[in-house]
């Protein structure tokens, strides 16, 4: 089934970028979830979300090789890129810049990815006005507002669920908020807008917060939130990819 949101008029493409290196849990692509590798569960999260042709981006051979048995595709992109937004650039360039309006930018450390997400990020750009979109939900637990390694987003309210975002913070901002926002790093972006940043440098605030997505908002690109009802799980840790295993099951 295609997507009412790509169907006729707005062709997007997924990227997945993945790579061995990781600090806290070493080849978590590679980890086995309930008999497959992680990076073939979120391709097929992906896949299931049928907004557009997906792809994984990977540093080399060993995670290609398992998306290509998993019947996916992959292309390999220079190991040493610093960032997987850059990632995600160098694979559309090597896919020859196809037409598409959209590139989504896809974690590939979600395997419990609920594909209507990726269909939820592409309504805010109904609005020609809007130049990359990301996912934001609402907290709940009211010690990740504290909590620094759970970003923050300074929005407007939502109006049909979806915001423009002014600024995004590992502080408790903004002060005072009725409610706070947990961002998810999930981007969607016009195909100019990315080449646009990769060409950048890094800036002061993106620097100082360690949140690329601030790079956006210094150089004046208009970044809407899509609001949605839950996160998924990032695997960071040992203890991520457990509550994952222990609930993949329940997602075959």
């Amino acid at each position: 089934m295609v997507s009412p949101l790509t169907r006729g008029h707005m062709k997007t493409l997924v990227v997945i970028p993945a790579r061995l290196e990781s600090t806290r849990l070493p080849q978590k692509a590679l980890a086995d979830i309930f008999g497959k590798p992680m990076i073939e569960w979120v391709l097929n999260q992906a896949k299931q979300s049928a907004v557009g042709d997906v792809v994984v981006a990977t540093c080399g051979p060993e995670i290609a090789n398992v998306v290509e048995k998993a019947g996916g595709r992959a292309i390999i992109t220079d190991p040493a890129l610093p960032s997987g937004t850059d990632r995600v650039w160098a694979a559309y360039l090597a896919m020859g810049k196809p037409a598409v309006d959209v590139i989504i930018g896809l974690q590939g450390d979600l395997p419990l990815l609920n594909p209507s997400l990726l269909q939820e990020i592409l309504k805010p750009f109904q609005n020609p006005d809007v130049d990359l979109v990301t996912l934001g939900v609402a907290i709940t637990d009211t010690e990740e507002i504290t909590n620094p390694n759970v970003v923050k987003i300074v929005m407007d309210q939502p109006k049909n669920n979806i915001a423009r975002a002014i600024y995004f913070s590992r502080a408790a901002v903004p002060v005072n908020a009725l409610v706070y926002y947990h961002h998810i790093g999930i981007y969607a972006y016009r195909p100019k807008v990315l080449e646009a940043y990769v060409n950048y440098p890094p800036c002061y605030l993106e620097q100082t917060e360690r949140l690329e997505q601030l790079r956006f908002l210094q150089h004046g690109f208009r970044v809407d939130v899509a609001v949605v009802d839950s996160a998924p799980v990032s695997v960071d840790t040992l203890s991520d990819l457990n509550r994952v295993r222990a609930a993949a099951p329940n997602h075959q």
